[in-house]
């Protein structure tokens, strides 16, 4: 081997042995980013998992807070209701009592000419008189009714309805178009703004 083969094996050597120390580096380095970036991985997987810890805190914390006020939301509607229920049976019962006395105090007047008129009776002789007191009275005491809506119920000669009469009876009708029809009325029947408030009781022929 002349010196000239010599310095081209020096050379090839040292070239093989340049890029072997570089890769050798190269290596070292790639080892040295990985070994870097594992903590920072680590790091972040880490802060990512409290983020995410914080974040279901926050969301059970709401969920606690929507909760709270529909219950609270719920015990005020209840409570509103509860006074709004008794305030209209308070207001109804007012207003039953203030209709009844209303017509009371409409019949008080009609009880002060009946005692007028048995009082007259015990001290007069006059029945013709005592009998047209009695019959102002009476009128007295249906256009009382009637300003009330109360309407008496035409029912002689009607014919038998089991939604307006009750039948007491039955007798032969005097003639042929009253069968089936109310031959007497026992009880007068009443109607009250259009319905019946009383049946009126009746014989029917037959």
């Amino acid at each position: 081997m002349n010196f000239s083969d010599m310095l081209k094996n020096k050379k090839k050597t040292t070239e093989e042995e340049k890029v072997a120390s570089d890769n050798q580096t190269q290596s070292e380095m790639e080892q040295n980013v990985e070994q870097a970036e594992q903590p920072q991985a680590e790091q972040a997987a880490g802060a990512e998992a409290e983020i995410q810890e914080v974040e279901e805190v926050s969301a059970e914390d709401r969920l606690r807070a929507e909760l709270k006020e529909a219950n609270d939301k719920y015990l005020r509607l209840y409570a509103e209701f509860d006074n709004y229920k008794r305030r209209t049976n308070k207001e109804r019962i007012e207003l039953l009592q203030s209709a009844g006395k209303d017509v009371l105090l409409s019949l008080l007047p009609i009880a002060d000419d009946f005692d007028r008129a048995i009082k007259y009776m015990n001290t007069s002789s006059d029945i013709d008189a005592v009998k047209e007191g009695i019959i102002l009275v009476s009128s007295k005491f249906k256009t009382t009714l009637t300003q009330k809506g109360v309407k008496e119920m035409e029912s002689i000669g009607a014919t038998f309805d089991a939604d307006l009469h009750e039948a007491i009876t039955n007798i032969p009708a005097p003639s042929e178009d009253m069968k089936g029809k109310v031959v007497d009325e026992v009880e007068k029947g009443y109607f009250l703004n259009d319905k019946v408030m009383r049946f009126a009781k009746v014989v029917v022929g037959s």
